[in-house]
């Protein structure tokens, strides 16, 4: 087996290892494994392969090379603009997720749901209370919700 394939099956199966790991937004290095937010879970997962991802999910999609969703393959990244975000000159529409194709049409991801609060405390975590963790689901479930597709980008 070629380093590629196999950095690419460790990719997946550490993320599948980690499924249902809880949510915490704005969660650092210091706080994985025990807790990720949605680019952290990325960042963490290429670390332990080998490859340096910067730590937001917009940060994230600038580097890599660009791949179309009918060419997807097992460790791609798919940023979506989800319910918030941040924006750049590169991508006026806004990033505010990732997810980690792990092959069989399905993605992995940490999912936060929050269930009182208003974004604009989103600062503030005495204002919110929101829970979520590291789920696998369909990849078209997860295009559905966390719409629009942004751009999928590949590392490896």
């Amino acid at each position: 087996m070629n380093q590629k394939k196999s950095k690419i099956l460790k990719l997946v199966a550490l993320a599948k290892g980690l499924e249902g790991r809880p949510y915490k937004y704005g969660a650092t290095m210091k706080d994985a494994p025990m807790f990720f937010d949605c680019s952290l879970f990325t960042q963490y997962l290429f670390k332990e392969i080998g490859i340096t991802l910067p730590r937001t999910a917009i940060e994230q999609a600038m580097i890599g090379k660009k791949v179309l969703l009918k060419k997807i393959k097992e460790g791609d990244l798919i940023f979506m603009k989800g319910e918030i975000g941040r924006y750049n000159k590169y991508f006026p529409a806004g990033i505010g997720h990732t997810g980690i194709y792990v092959g069989k049409r399905k993605v992995i991801h940490a999912e936060r749901k929050r269930i009182s609060g208003k974004y604009e405390n989103i600062y503030n975590p005495k204002l919110i209370k929101e829970f979520g963790k590291v789920v696998i689901e369909d990849l078209s479930k997860f295009l559905k919700r966390k719409k629009p597709l942004v751009v999928i980008k590949r590392y490896i």
